[in-house]
C-alpha cells in the first residue's frame, strides 16, 4: 500500500500521541487535529492504515490502536526531499534538502539502493498516477529500461525533468503521460534516478 501524505501524517500523529499518553488518540481527537469535516473522515483514514498493515486494533475498545510490531527503523527508511522537480517541462534542479520517512515497504526490491524524494511541479504525469503537488520516491541509478519514469538532467539546459524515457536513433525521447502533451527529444541526457513510489498530495 502506498501512504498518501494525509495518511502519514494521521500515522505519525496516532504514534506520536500513544507514544506520550500510553494510549491512542479518538477519533475526535483525529478529527479535531486535522480540521476534518467530520468524524468519518477520521475514520477513512485510520480504516485504510489497519487495511495497509499500519495498524492495529486491539479488541473492540475505544483508543486500542497500535502502530504494527517493528521497530521505526524497520518500517521507516529517512530519505531527503531535494526540492522541485517539473513534470510539465525541464525547470533548473532546485536544492533544499528536507528530510522525511518514508515506509521500506515503497523501496522493498531494492533495500540497498540510495534514495531521494521530489515534490512535483506540472500535470505531464497524470496518466501515470504522479499529479501535481505529490512526492516521488526515486531510486539513484544512471539508466532505466525503455518506458520507465526517470529523473533525467538535461546539461545543455542546466534542468531536470520527469518523464518516461526511450531511445530512438542516438537520441533520447522524453515522453510525459498527458494525452494532450508532445513528448521531445535530446541528445544530452543524464539519468539520475528511477521512479519507484509516489507519496500522494492527498
Amino acid at each position: 500500500m502506498t501512504l498518501t501524505k494525509r495518511q502519514k501524517e494521521v500515522l505519525d500523529f496516532i504514534k506520536a500521541y500513544s507514544k506520550k499518553k500510553g494510549y491512542s488518540p479518538s477519533l475526535e481527537e483525529i478529527q479535531a487535529k486535522f480540521g476534518f469535516a467530520s468524524v468519518s473522515t477520521a475514520h477513512f483514514h485510520v480504516a485504510k492504515l489497519k487495511d495497509g498493515g499500519y495498524l492495529d486494533k486491539t479488541g473492540h475498545k475505544a483508543r486500542a490502536l497500535t502502530p504494527t510490531h517493528g521497530t521505526a527503523e524497520e518500517r521507516w527508511l529517512r530519505i531527503f526531499l531535494m526540492g522541485m522537480i517539473s513534470a510539465g517541462g525541464p525547470i533548473e534542479a532546485v536544492r533544499n534538502p528536507e528530510p522525511i520517512d518514508i515506509p521500506r515497504s515503497m523501496v522493498a526490491a531494492n533495500p540497498s539502493g540510495k534514495y531521494y524524494a521530489l515534490k512535483v511541479t506540472g500535470t505531464s504525469m497524470i496518466e501515470e498516477g504522479i499529479s501535481d503537488g505529490d512526492i516521488v520516491i526515486v531510486r539513484e541509478q544512471e539508466s532505466v529500461e525503455d518506458g520507465e519514469k526517470a529523473v533525467a538532467y538535461l546539461p545543455d539546459k542546466d534542468a531536470v525533468t520527469l518523464k518516461k524515457i526511450y531511445r530512438d536513433k542516438g537520441r533520447v525521447k522524453l515522453v510525459p503521460a498527458n494525452a494532450t502533451m508532445q513528448p521531445f527529444y535530446e541528445t544530452n541526457v543524464h539519468i539520475q534516478g528511477k521512479v519507484v513510489g509516489v507519496l500522494r498530495n492527498e
